[in-house]
Protein backbone atom coordinates (compact mmCIF):
# COMPACT_ATOMS: atom_id res chain seq x y z
CA UNK A 1 0.00 0.00 0.00
CA UNK A 2 1.66 3.25 -0.64
CA UNK A 3 2.51 5.28 2.24
CA UNK A 4 0.91 8.76 0.81
CA UNK A 5 -2.60 7.29 0.97
CA UNK A 6 -2.19 4.96 3.89
CA UNK A 7 -4.44 5.93 6.63
CA UNK A 8 -2.97 7.89 9.69
CA UNK A 9 -4.51 7.02 13.26
CA UNK A 10 -7.28 5.30 11.63
CA UNK A 11 -8.56 8.99 10.33
CA UNK A 12 -6.67 11.00 8.68
CA UNK A 13 -4.01 10.08 5.75
CA UNK A 14 -0.45 11.34 5.61
CA UNK A 15 -1.32 13.57 2.13
CA UNK A 16 -4.41 14.66 4.27
CA UNK A 17 -2.47 16.05 6.99
CA UNK A 18 0.33 17.23 4.70
CA UNK A 19 -2.39 19.06 2.52
CA UNK A 20 -3.38 20.79 5.79
CA UNK A 21 0.31 21.57 7.30
CA UNK A 22 1.07 22.93 4.34
CA UNK A 23 -2.19 25.20 3.40
CA UNK A 24 -1.91 26.69 6.81
CA UNK A 25 1.38 27.58 6.54
CA UNK A 26 1.01 29.10 3.33
CA UNK A 27 -2.12 31.26 4.15
CA UNK A 28 -0.59 32.00 7.48
CA UNK A 29 2.91 33.05 6.30
CA UNK A 30 0.53 35.21 3.46
CA UNK A 31 -1.36 37.09 6.49
CA UNK A 32 2.40 37.75 8.28
CA UNK A 33 3.89 39.16 5.24
CA UNK A 34 0.64 41.48 5.39
CA UNK A 35 0.94 42.54 9.47
CA UNK A 36 4.72 43.22 8.69
CA UNK A 37 4.26 45.97 5.54
CA UNK A 38 1.15 47.27 7.45
CA UNK A 39 2.81 47.71 10.36
CA UNK A 40 3.22 51.20 11.68
CA UNK A 41 5.17 52.48 14.71
CA UNK A 42 7.74 51.08 16.92
CA UNK A 43 6.13 47.81 18.75
CA UNK A 44 6.86 45.59 15.27
CA UNK A 45 8.82 42.08 16.57
CA UNK A 46 9.50 39.28 14.02
CA UNK A 47 8.43 36.62 17.15
CA UNK A 48 5.00 38.09 16.43
CA UNK A 49 5.05 37.16 13.49
CA UNK A 50 6.19 34.00 13.62
CA UNK A 51 3.43 33.18 16.06
CA UNK A 52 1.14 34.17 13.80
CA UNK A 53 2.14 31.93 11.19
CA UNK A 54 2.83 28.68 14.41
CA UNK A 55 -0.96 30.00 15.32
CA UNK A 56 -2.39 29.17 12.16
CA UNK A 57 -0.95 26.01 11.96
CA UNK A 58 -1.48 24.69 15.47
CA UNK A 59 -4.81 25.33 15.58
CA UNK A 60 -5.53 23.27 12.34
CA UNK A 61 -4.01 20.51 13.87
CA UNK A 62 -6.01 20.87 16.76
CA UNK A 63 -8.95 21.06 14.41
CA UNK A 64 -7.78 17.74 13.19
CA UNK A 65 -7.73 16.37 16.37
CA UNK A 66 -11.31 17.18 17.58
CA UNK A 67 -12.81 16.45 14.03
CA UNK A 68 -16.34 15.53 15.07
CA UNK A 69 -16.06 14.32 18.44
CA UNK A 70 -17.53 16.78 21.25
CA UNK A 71 -16.32 15.01 24.16
CA UNK A 72 -12.78 15.51 22.83
CA UNK A 73 -13.19 19.12 21.87
CA UNK A 74 -14.10 19.48 25.83
CA UNK A 75 -11.20 18.00 27.00
CA UNK A 76 -8.81 20.00 24.38
CA UNK A 77 -10.62 23.15 25.86
CA UNK A 78 -9.77 21.91 29.26
CA UNK A 79 -6.38 21.26 28.70
CA UNK A 80 -5.52 24.70 27.02
CA UNK A 81 -7.23 26.39 29.95
CA UNK A 82 -4.07 25.53 32.31
CA UNK A 83 -2.08 27.70 29.78
CA UNK A 84 -1.36 31.53 30.79
CA UNK A 85 0.19 33.93 28.55
CA UNK A 86 1.94 37.03 30.39
CA UNK A 87 2.62 39.45 27.74
CA UNK A 88 0.15 41.85 26.86
CA UNK A 89 -0.53 42.97 22.93
CA UNK A 90 1.00 45.64 22.40
CA UNK A 91 -1.38 47.24 20.18
CA UNK A 92 -4.65 46.19 19.43
CA UNK A 93 -4.37 45.73 15.55
CA UNK A 94 -2.38 42.73 16.86
CA UNK A 95 -5.62 40.93 18.17
CA UNK A 96 -7.25 41.05 15.12
CA UNK A 97 -4.14 39.46 13.10
CA UNK A 98 -4.65 36.62 15.98
CA UNK A 99 -8.20 36.17 15.20
CA UNK A 100 -7.63 36.26 11.64
CA UNK A 101 -5.00 33.41 11.54
CA UNK A 102 -7.12 31.28 14.02
CA UNK A 103 -10.38 31.20 11.80
CA UNK A 104 -8.08 30.18 8.92
CA UNK A 105 -6.50 27.84 10.74
CA UNK A 106 -10.03 26.57 11.80
CA UNK A 107 -11.33 26.65 8.30
CA UNK A 108 -8.13 24.89 7.04
CA UNK A 109 -8.27 22.27 9.86
CA UNK A 110 -11.97 21.23 9.18
CA UNK A 111 -11.19 21.35 5.03
CA UNK A 112 -12.71 23.96 4.16
CA UNK A 113 -10.07 25.03 1.66
CA UNK A 114 -11.96 27.58 -0.37
CA UNK A 115 -13.33 29.66 2.84
CA UNK A 116 -9.47 30.15 4.11
CA UNK A 117 -8.16 30.91 1.05
CA UNK A 118 -11.29 34.10 0.13
CA UNK A 119 -10.63 34.48 3.75
CA UNK A 120 -6.93 35.32 3.27
CA UNK A 121 -7.39 37.54 0.46
CA UNK A 122 -10.33 39.35 0.83
CA UNK A 123 -9.20 40.28 4.77
CA UNK A 124 -5.78 41.05 3.65
CA UNK A 125 -6.72 43.48 0.46
CA UNK A 126 -9.48 45.26 3.53
CA UNK A 127 -6.14 45.91 5.20
CA UNK A 128 -3.61 47.07 2.48
CA UNK A 129 -6.87 49.31 1.53
CA UNK A 130 -7.36 50.64 5.11
CA UNK A 131 -3.01 51.07 5.39
CA UNK A 132 -2.84 52.71 1.43
CA UNK A 133 -5.40 55.52 2.36
CA UNK A 134 -5.19 55.71 5.85
CA UNK A 135 -8.96 55.56 6.53
CA UNK A 136 -9.88 57.09 10.12
CA UNK A 137 -6.96 58.79 10.55
CA UNK A 138 -7.09 61.86 12.72
CA UNK A 139 -6.58 65.00 10.79
CA UNK A 140 -5.22 66.54 13.46
CA UNK A 141 -2.18 65.12 15.18
CA UNK A 142 -1.82 65.44 19.21
CA UNK A 143 1.24 65.53 20.99
CA UNK A 144 2.28 65.27 24.32
CA UNK A 145 3.34 67.67 26.17
CA UNK A 146 5.29 67.78 29.47
CA UNK A 147 6.40 70.57 31.21
CA UNK A 148 8.03 71.11 34.64
CA UNK A 149 7.45 73.88 36.99
CA UNK A 150 8.25 74.98 40.48
CA UNK A 151 6.16 73.75 42.68
CA UNK A 152 5.24 77.44 44.48
CA UNK A 153 4.18 78.52 40.99
CA UNK A 154 0.73 79.86 39.71
CA UNK A 155 0.20 77.39 36.42
CA UNK A 156 -3.57 77.95 35.40
CA UNK A 157 -2.41 80.54 33.03
CA UNK A 158 1.22 80.01 32.38
CA UNK A 159 1.35 79.35 29.16
CA UNK A 160 -1.92 80.05 27.57
CA UNK A 161 -0.40 82.40 25.71
CA UNK A 162 2.28 80.49 23.97
CA UNK A 163 -0.93 77.83 23.55
CA UNK A 164 -2.49 80.60 21.68
CA UNK A 165 0.92 81.23 19.55
CA UNK A 166 1.89 77.96 18.28
CA UNK A 167 -1.25 75.11 18.92
CA UNK A 168 -4.58 74.59 17.47
CA UNK A 169 -5.58 73.27 20.89
CA UNK A 170 -4.45 72.07 24.40
CA UNK A 171 -5.67 70.48 27.93
CA UNK A 172 -4.46 69.69 30.70
CA UNK A 173 -4.27 65.86 31.08
CA UNK A 174 -2.43 65.47 34.49
CA UNK A 175 -0.66 66.93 37.58
CA UNK A 176 1.97 65.40 39.11
CA UNK A 177 4.73 66.29 42.02
CA UNK A 178 8.34 64.92 40.94
CA UNK A 179 11.44 64.99 42.60
CA UNK A 180 10.78 64.93 45.78
CA UNK A 181 8.30 67.33 45.42
CA UNK A 182 10.28 70.48 44.67
CA UNK A 183 9.06 70.27 41.37
CA UNK A 184 5.42 69.99 39.78
CA UNK A 185 5.12 67.77 36.17
CA UNK A 186 1.88 69.05 33.89
CA UNK A 187 1.04 67.00 31.36
CA UNK A 188 -1.34 68.55 28.49
CA UNK A 189 -2.68 67.30 25.25
CA UNK A 190 -1.51 69.84 22.37
CA UNK A 191 -1.54 69.78 18.63
CA UNK A 192 0.63 72.25 17.22
CA UNK A 193 -0.45 74.86 14.32
CA UNK A 194 3.03 74.22 12.43
CA UNK A 195 5.46 71.39 12.75
CA UNK A 196 8.44 73.49 12.17
CA UNK A 197 7.82 75.81 15.14
CA UNK A 198 8.43 72.93 17.79
CA UNK A 199 12.09 73.52 18.66
CA UNK A 200 11.28 77.64 19.29
CA UNK A 201 7.84 76.57 21.24
CA UNK A 202 9.97 74.26 23.33
CA UNK A 203 12.51 77.24 23.66
CA UNK A 204 9.78 79.96 24.75
CA UNK A 205 8.06 77.42 27.41
CA UNK A 206 11.79 76.87 29.18
CA UNK A 207 12.06 80.65 29.08
CA UNK A 208 9.02 80.56 31.32
CA UNK A 209 9.09 77.59 32.87
CA UNK A 210 12.51 78.33 34.65
CA UNK A 211 14.54 76.38 32.18
CA UNK A 212 12.85 73.37 33.90
CA UNK A 213 12.56 69.99 31.78
CA UNK A 214 10.42 70.34 29.02
CA UNK A 215 9.28 67.43 26.60
CA UNK A 216 7.47 66.97 23.61
CA UNK A 217 6.34 63.45 22.13
CA UNK A 218 5.33 63.79 18.69
CA UNK A 219 2.65 62.15 17.37
CA UNK A 220 2.08 59.89 20.43
CA UNK A 221 -1.08 58.52 19.24
CA UNK A 222 0.25 56.94 16.26
CA UNK A 223 3.27 55.70 17.79
CA UNK A 224 3.63 52.95 20.46
CA UNK A 225 5.53 53.56 23.47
Amino acid sequence: MNPLTQELTGTYSVTEVMIVLLLSFVACSAIGWIYQITHRGASYTQSFVHTLVLIGIIVSVVMLVIGSDIARAFSLVGSLSIVRFRNAVKETRDVGFIFLTIAVGMAIGTKFYLLAGITTVVVSLIILIMTRFDWYARRVVSHILKIQVPNDIEFDSLFDKLFLKYTSHSELLSVDSVHNGTLTELVYSVGMKKQSKIEAFLSEIKKVNGNNRVTLIAGYNSTDL
